[in-house]
């Protein structure tokens, strides 16, 4: 059974268009879909759809176009009650909403043509939460859900929140699901730095990354001696930071390049998670040339 796992960060999401087209072009279609976050949302989109590049460049279309300010559309009184306690973030998760209601075609999660799931985060245990039945836009919300920033999710009597926090790359549950071989579709992020970032958001979301991108290499390492895992190097450095949704179409292009030289042939599956792993271990920028 062919799965596809399809790895969270917010803008970055656009990347995973990128490989969708490259793998629909080379005839790989996915038999189990299991996405967290940003991958949630693009697995809800090609869950439905016929496994061809006109569905990936759809999905294209619609990071394209989408806003910063329309997935983060700011109010002073949201934000306000979120600093006073009197809700769990500060900005509303509407403009998600209106994003999946325009795309999403199936109402259940058991619905979708192809096998999908979508993980979250259980907010009390910090358990990952792996939803492959119930109410398909709730579960999506729940794995987008970024805490204190978008509301926390109600599903099914527990309280969820973004599953980027327990399992941003869910290659243990495609394999549990009986996925073999397993694409990895990942988003790439600040990856090794020039110089440490400025400001107390980007150097915390370079340190999320960080401890992200350490649990994937694991992962990789520890499931590619059970099942075929070709994962698709993620770009590293990514200088488009997650929160800016302005880069979709260079993002695109950066997954689709990323991935064609993975299927082009002429390398083993081997090569390109060595080549994965390279770029999400702890590592320095080669030193520049002198003149």
């Amino acid at each position: 059974m062919v799965g596809f796992v399809l790895a969270g960060g917010a803008s970055l999401g656009a990347i995973e268009a990128g490989m969708l087209r490259a793998l629909y072009e080379h005839g790989v279609a996915p038999e189990l879909i299991v996405g967290t976050s940003a991958g949630a949302i693009n697995g809800a989109y090609i869950a439905s759809r016929p496994a061809i590049p006109q569905t990936a460049s759809d999905l294209g279309g619609l990071w394209r176009r989408m806003h910063t300010l329309e997935v983060f559309p700011p109010n002073p009184v949201t934000a306000a009650l979120g600093l006073l306690a009197e809700h769990d973030y500060l900005v509303s998760n509407s403009g998600v909403k209106r994003v999946l209601k325009a795309q999403q075609q199936f109402r259940r999660l058991e619905d979708a043509r192809i096998r999908f799931a979508v993980i979250a985060t259980d907010v009390l245990s910090g358990a990952a939460r792996r939803l492959e039945r119930g109410d398909a836009q709730a579960a999506v919300l729940a794995s987008a859900a970024i805490p204190g920033v978008f509301p926390s999710i109600e599903f099914e009597g527990r309280r969820l929140v973004d599953g980027g926090v327990a399992e941003n790359t869910p290659i243990a549950d495609a394999v549990q699901m009986g996925a073999d071989p397993i694409y990895v579709l990942p988003t790439g992020g600040t990856c090794a730095l020039p110089k440490p970032p400025g400001g107390a958001v980007p150097m915390l979301v370079h340190a999320l990354t960080l401890l992200i991108n350490q649990r994937l290499a694991a992962d990789i390492e520890r499931y590619s001696q059970d099942v075929r895992l070709i994962v698709f190097p993620p770009p590293c450095p990514q200088p488009v930071p997650a929160w800016n949704f302005g880069h979709a179409a260079e993002l695109i292009e950066q997954g689709y390049r990323s991935a064609q030289a993975v299927l082009s042939g002429g390398e083993p599956a081997s090569h390109w998670r060595a080549q994965a792993l390279a770029r999400l271990r702890p590592h320095e920028h080669p030193a520049a040339p002198s003149s």
